[in-house]
C-alpha cells in the first residue's frame, strides 16, 4: 500500500515537466506572456481547475442533502433511522468518502502538481531569455534587481495560477450550483442571489483594477530596495574603504521611503476594499435566509429549504470575504507580473543568426575589415581599423586608456556588432557563427578576473566542464596556482580544491585570482588567447614563473595581449599603437622605437614599464 502511495505521488509530481524550453521570445503583453511562460502545462492546469470546481460543487450538495435531511426529520418518527436508511447512508458516504475524495484530490493538484513544476518551470524560462541578453543590459541594470525580478515574477505568476484555481474555479463551480439550487426553491431567491452577484461584481471591478496599479508600483519600489542593498553588499570594501557607509545608509533610505509610500497607498485602498467586502458579504444572509422564511410563512417554502438556503448564503457569504482577497492577491500579483516582464523580457539586441552554424576548430587568423564601433555614439570606440593577425602571431597592443584596446577584444568576441566592416576568423564572418561556438574558440584573461562563489576546481574547471580532475590540477600548476589552493580553507571547512572562494573570489588576493583565472585560460586550450592585463595583478617574482608557462602556453597560438607595462609586450612578433581608436603604429618593439614615434615616447616615459598619463597627452 505505502508503495502505491508513493508510486501515485510520484506520477503526479511528474505530469509537468517543470524545465522544458519555450519557444520564441517572451511577449511584452501580459496575457500572451503568461502563455509563454505556462506553455505545456495548460492541460494538467485545466485538469486541476475542473477538481477544483467539483470541489465546489461539494459545497452546494452538502446545503442540499443538509436540507432533505431536516426535512426527513420533520416528517420522522421514532424508526426514523430504518425509515431514511438510504439517505442516512447517502449523508455517510457524502461527507467521509465522496467530499474528501474531491478535496483530497484538488489538494493534490494545487500541492503536489502545480507549485514544485510551476515555480521552475517559469524561472528556468525567464533565466534563459535573460542569459541570452546582451551585456549592455546587465551593465544597465542592478544584478539583484534582475535576480529578484525573475523570482518575483516567477512566484507571482505561480500564485495567480494556485489561487485562479483554487479560489476562482472553486467559487463559479459553488456560484453556479447555488443559483440553480436556490432557483429550484423559488425563482425568486435565485434572483435575488444573481442581483447581489452583480452588485458584487461591480465592487470587485472598481477596487482590483487599482490594486493592480498600486500593487505594480509597490513591486517596482521593492525591487529597488534589493537593488540598492545588493548593490552596496557587494561592493561593500569599496564602501568601508572611502568611509561611506552613511552615505550608503542614506541611498538605503532613500530607497525604502519610496518602498513605504507605494506600501500606504497600496494598504488604504486595501483597507477600503476590505470594509466595502464586509458590508456587501454581511448583506447576502439578510436577503437570502428572511426571504426564505419569508416563502415559508406563506408556505411556498419548507424548514429543509429554509436551511440549504441559510447553509449557501453563510457560505457564499464566508466564501466571498475569501475569494475577494484572493482576488486581490491575485491583482497584486499581476501587478507584480508586468513589472517582471517589463524588466526582463525586452528583445535581445545580440542574436545569431537564424542560420548561424557552430564554428569548428580553427587555425586563429583573425581580420578586422574596415571596422569602426562607437557604442552607438559619435565618438569613442574604434574607426577604420584594418587588422590581420596570422595564425600563432603573438600581438601586442598599446594605447592610453580610451584608445579602443579592449573595444577590440569585445568586438572579436562578439560582444557587441560592429557599426561598420566585419571581423573575420579563419575567413568565417563571425555573424554567421553562434555566439557559443565563437567563444569556445577564444581564451581569455582580464585584470578584472571573474570568480564564481564556489569551489577551486569548479572555477578553474569552467574552462572546460569535461576535464579529469588531473587535468585541473596540471592547468593550476602551470598557473603557479596549485600551492596556494591547497593551502585554501573556507568558512565551512572545505580545504584545497575544494574550498569555496567567496562572491567574486573574495577571499583571494588579487593574484590570486588571476592565477585561478589564468589556469582556467590553460585548461580551455583555445586557438585564440587573449589576455587584457593578464599579470598586472602579480608580483614579480611569480610573474617571472608564469612568463616562461605563458610562452609555453602561447605557442602555436593566435595572441592578442593588451599591457599598460611595455616590458610586457616586448617579445610579441608585432605591437600596433591605438591612438584615438586608430592604428597609428604597427611593427615590433625594435622597430616601434626607431620610428621615435608614440610607442618610443611611451617607452621613453615609463617607470616600471608602466605608461603615465602625461604619454597619453
Amino acid at each position: 500500500m505505502t508503495t502505491t502511495i508513493r508510486k501515485t505521488l510520484a506520477w503526479l509530481g511528474s505530469l509537468i515537466d517543470g524545465f522544458q524550453p519555450a519557444e520564441g521570445a517572451p511577449p511584452r503583453m501580459l496575457w500572451p506572456f503568461i502563455r509563454w511562460c505556462l506553455a505545456g502545462s495548460w492541460p494538467v492546469i485545466i485538469v486541476a481547475a475542473i477538481l477544483s470546481g467539483l470541489a465546489g460543487v461539494m459545497e452546494v450538495g452538502a446545503a442540499w442533502l443538509l436540507g432533505v435531511l431536516v426535512d426527513s426529520t420533520a416528517a420522522g418518527s421514532e424508526g426514523y433511522f430504518s425509515e431514511n436508511l438510504g439517505l442516512v447512508v447517502l449523508y455517510v458516504v457524502f461527507y467521509l468518502a465522496l467530499r474528501p475524495l474531491f478535496f483530497g484530490t484538488s489538494a493534490a493538484f494545487n500541492g503536489i502538481v502545480l507549485p514544485p513544476n510551476l515555480s521552475p518551470l517559469i524561472q528556468s524560462r525567464l533565466h534563459r531569455w535573460s542569459l541570452g541578453h546582451s551585456v549592455t543590459f546587465f551593465d544597465n541594470d542592478f544584478a539583484g534587481r534582475i535576480a529578484q525580478k525573475q523570482m518575483q515574477t516567477a512566484t507571482a505568476l505561480v500564485n495567480v495560477v494556485t489561487e485562479v484555481i483554487n479560489a476562482g474555479a472553486f467559487a463559479v463551480a459553488t456560484l453556479i450550483g447555488s443559483v440553480v439550487m436556490l432557483a429550484a426553491i423559488d425563482w425568486r431567491i435565485g434572483l435575488a442571489l444573481l442581483l447581489w452577484l452583480a452588485g458584487y461584481i461591480v465592487m470587485i471591478r472598481w477596487f482590483l483594477p487599482r490594486i493592480r496599479v498600486r500593487s505594480k508600483d509597490r513591486a517596482a519600489a521593492r525591487a529597488n530596495v534589493t537593488g540598492q542593498i545588493v548593490d552596496t553588499i557587494t561592493n561593500i570594501k569599496t564602501v568601508k574603504l572611502f568611509g561611506h557607509v552613511d552615505h550608503e545608509d542614506e541611498a538605503a533610505i532613500d530607497a525604502l521611503q519610496g518602498y513605504r509610500q507605494t506600501a500606504l497607498a497600496f494598504g488604504y485602498l486595501s483597507t477600503g476594499f476590505r470594509f466595502a467586502l464586509m458590508a456587501t458579504a454581511g448583506l447576502l444572509p439578510v436577503i437570502l435566509v428572511l426571504g426564505a422564511v419569508l416563502l415559508w410563512q406563506n408556505g411556498q417554502a419548507t424548514p429543509g429549504e429554509i436551511a440549504a438556503t441559510g447553509a449557501i448564503a453563510m457560505r457564499i457569504a464566508q466564501m466571498t470575504g475569501w475569494v475577494s482577497f484572493t482576488l486581490m492577491a491575485v491583482y497584486a500579483n499581476v501587478g507584480e507580473i508586468e513589472d517582471g516582464m517589463r524588466t526582463l523580457t525586452p528583445p535581445h539586441t545580440l542574436t545569431d543568426d537564424p542560420d548561424a552554424r557552430t564554428l569548428p576548430r580553427i587555425e586563429g587568423r583573425i581580420a578586422y575589415e574596415d571596422v569602426s564601433f562607437a557604442y552607438g555614439r559619435q565618438a569613442g570606440g574604434v574607426e577604420d581599423i584594418d587588422l590581420v593577425i596570422e595564425p600563432g602571431q603573438k600581438l601586442g597592443i598599446v594605447g592610453a586608456s580610451g584608445a579602443g584596446k579592449s573595444t577590440l577584444v569585445s568586438l572579436l568576441l562578439r560582444l557587441y556588432d560592429t557599426e561598420e566592416g566585419r571581423i573575420t576568423l579563419d575567413g568565417t564572418d563571425i555573424r554567421d557563427v553562434t555566439q557559443d561556438s565563437l567563444r569556445h574558440q577564444i581564451a581569455m584573461v582580464t585584470q578584472e578576473t571573474a570568480m564564481f562563489n564556489r569551489s577551486a576546481m569548479e572555477n578553474i574547471r569552467y574552462g572546460r566542464p569535461e576535464a579529469t580532475d588531473e587535468e585541473v590540477y596540471a592547468a593550476a600548476k602551470r598557473a603557479e596556482a596549485h600551492d596556494f589552493i591547497l593551502s585554501l580553507r573556507d568558512h565551512r571547512g572545505r580545504e584545497g580544491y575544494g574550498a569555496h572562494l567567496g562572491e567574486r573570489g573574495v577571499k583571494l588576493s588579487g593574484g590570486q585570482r588571476q592565477r585561478i583565472a589564468l589556469a582556467r585560460a590553460f585548461l580551455k586550450d583555445a586557438p585564440v588567447l587573449v589576455l587584457d592585463e593578464a599579470t598586472s595583478a602579480l608580483d614579480s617574482e611569480v610573474e617571472a614563473a608564469i612568463q616562461s608557462t605563458l610562452a609555453d602556453v602561447m605557442e602555436g597560438k593566435t595572441v592578442i595581449a593588451i599591457a599598460h607595462r611595455l616590458s610586457t609586450l616586448a617579445a610579441m612578433d608585432r605591437i600596433i599603437v591605438l591612438d584615438a581608436g586608430r592604428i597609428v603604429e604597427d611593427g615590433t618593439h625594435q622597430q616601434l622605437l626607431a620610428k621615435d614615434g608614440l610607442y618610443a615616447r611611451y617607452w621613453n616615459r615609463q617607470s616600471g614599464g608602466f605608461i603615465h598619463a602625461e604619454a597619453a597627452e
